[in-house]
């Protein structure tokens, strides 16, 4: 079985092979960060998918924010290549959730928190332990609370 960091290696030497400069710094970076990750902690060890999954989507956080912040800065060239590289990060990530989708799951949450007593908004922490699992690697973190606070508030 090939695990997701072989895939990333794999993908890297070809791009290498290809001169595909974005797709190889790009995927250069991400390995390191992998490797980072590996060694921290107090002793070296191997990343199960799950968590080099966790370390892609945290690079690819981090570049979307970085196109943000080049955009609002009026560096259209550089925020464009920081967009290049999330949306290139994203081709490893599960398919992320619709907001349709999202919601309806939100909704099914909040409906079993009710009916175990918990309502308003209090229930934000029982409705995210219940939504947390469903949607993990799917869906951003600061998107589900929106939409679990959303859903409270219109409950």
């Amino acid at each position: 079985m090939t695990t997701l960091k072989s895939k990333l290696h794999d993908d890297l030497i070809d791009a290498i092979r290809a001169r595909d400069e974005l797709r190889s710094a790009t995927l250069r970076l991400t390995l390191a960060a992998i490797s980072k990750e590996e060694v921290s902690g107090k002793e070296a060890r191997e990343l199960s998918d799950d968590e080099v999954q966790k370390v892609i989507a945290k690079e690819a956080k981090k570049r979307r924010e970085a196109a943000e912040a080049f955009a609002q800065g009026g560096r259209a060239e550089q925020a464009e290549r920081e967009k290049a590289e999330g949306v290139l990060l994203d081709a490893y990530l599960p398919q992320q959730l619709t907001d349709d989708e999202l919601g309806a799951i939100v909704a099914q949450a909040v409906g079993e928190a009710k009916a175990a007593g918990a309502e308003g908004p209090r229930a934000m922490g029982a409705v995210m332990k219940i939504v947390g699992p469903k949607v993990a690697g799917r869906a951003e973190g600061g998107r589900v609370a929106a939409a679990v606070k959303r859903s409270l508030a219109g409950s």
